[in-house]
């Protein structure tokens, strides 16, 4: 594998670049699957319940099987442009290791529904996350008869997540975070567990040079209806990635990077002899997800109270909606009064100004939205 600067120097060029913004559908990938390097191998695992196919992609020769999902829930779709700028790091040569060592399963979008829609369910409302013991869904079916003919020796499961997360309860945004899922109540550190946190571990390292105190930890309460949780109650190292916020990319496309990156550093470590399956020193320090972010934060807002004029902070975060083809983001009012303890990814000091008074936060959010507010007051 290059060296950590090489890989972010080369990583422009090998970037799949016909994959950009949120919105990413079967139809945003189906040209890159059939330019695919002449090593993979494509299959249509099923159907959905809408009957749009589920894409299936083999590539490598190893014995070590790793096996990767994305877009369980249809509106997550950063770790699925990443996933292709792996595949075109793959087939440098620099990477040919990985395909010795490694055989891979992947499956790039598991909800094409739900991506269509941009939705984070299927197209019968249901969270495939929640499905994994009932198997109620044909995604969900598919995916558990992936995983029981193909016996995995790893799993990475591949998320985003919200805005609202921050690093414990730091001032950083989580912009990756990870999770080895547990497989009991208890929590037990199962071999197959521990391989799990070594992995991330070694990523964090790597991570934390390119984004230092921007990487989180997911709580790992038990819940057997998780894909993740099923997956390592089954005896298989599972990685839950989770792909969020950096700074000013709505987009996610410095995210898409860092998640590339953290892939790549995974599968050069299975099967290599310099992967110890015991080191994961750094797993527990990892601070574990808080909720202290607004995408924008008013601080100080005048309002009138009882004929009082007072200050008070404002919480907007953006709603998401899919509109002829395009996502908008829309800010809604979340959360006013004290929010001393929190962060704003955009923070504007109005310094006892009322919230139709400041041509910045007019323009950030729009008139309509100061307006509504106004009157609310």
């Amino acid at each position: 594998m290059q060296s950590l600067e090489d890989l972010v120097s080369n990583y422009s060029h090998l970037k799949a670049t016909s994959l950009k913004g949120r919105y990413i559908t079967n139809d945003s990938i189906l040209q890159l699957i059939k330019t695919l390097p002449k090593a993979f191998s494509v299959e249509t695992l099923g159907y959905s319940e809408q009957q749009r196919p589920i894409y299936g992609l083999r590539v490598g020769t190893g014995t070590t099987k790793v096996m990767i999902w994305s877009q369980m829930h249809g509106n997550e779709s950063t770790c699925t442009k990443a996933l292709f700028d792996v595949f075109n790091f793959l087939d440098d040569k620099d990477y040919q290791p990985i395909l010795t060592k490694c055989a891979l399963l992947i499956i790039p979008i598991l909800n094409p529904d739900g991506a269509a829609a941009y939705t984070r369910h299927n197209a019968n409302n249901v969270d495939l996350n929640r499905d994994a013991v009932n198997l109620t869904q044909k995604e969900s079916k598919v995916l558990r008869w992936v995983f029981d003919s193909f016996r995995p020796d790893f799993g990475f499961n591949m998320h985003d997540q919200r805005t609202l997360f921050s690093v414990g309860q730091s001032n950083k945004p989580a912009t990756v975070s990870f999770l080895s899922p547990a497989q009991d109540d208890s929590c037990s550190l199962s071999a197959n567990r521990l391989r799990a946190m070594s992995l991330i571990h070694q990523m964090n390292k790597v991570l934390q040079q390119l984004v230092p105190g921007q990487v989180g930890r997911f709580d790992d309460a038990f819940n057997i209806n998780c894909v993740g949780d099923y997956f390592q109650a089954q005896n298989v190292a599972t990685v839950l990635f989770e792909a969020g916020h950096y700074q000013n990319d709505y987009n996610r496309e410095e995210t898409r990077k860092l998640i590339a990156i953290s892939i790549l550093k995974a599968l050069s470590l299975i099967g290599s002899s310099d992967f110890s399956e015991n080191d994961y020193s750094s797993y527990w320090a990892i601070p574990e997800n808080g909720k202290l972010f607004f995408d924008i934060l008013l601080k100080n807002v005048a309002v009138l109270e009882n004929e009082h004029k007072i200050n008070i902070d404002v919480g907007v975060r953006y709603e998401e909606a899919l509109e002829d083809g395009k996502i908008l983001f829309t800010p809604k009012l979340i959360s006013k009064g004290d929010l001393s303890a929190y962060f704003g990814h955009r923070t504007i000091d109005l310094q006892s100004r009322s919230l139709d008074s400041s041509a910045e936060a007019r323009e950030l959010l729009g008139i309509g939205f100061c307006d509504i507010f106004t009157k609310r007051h």
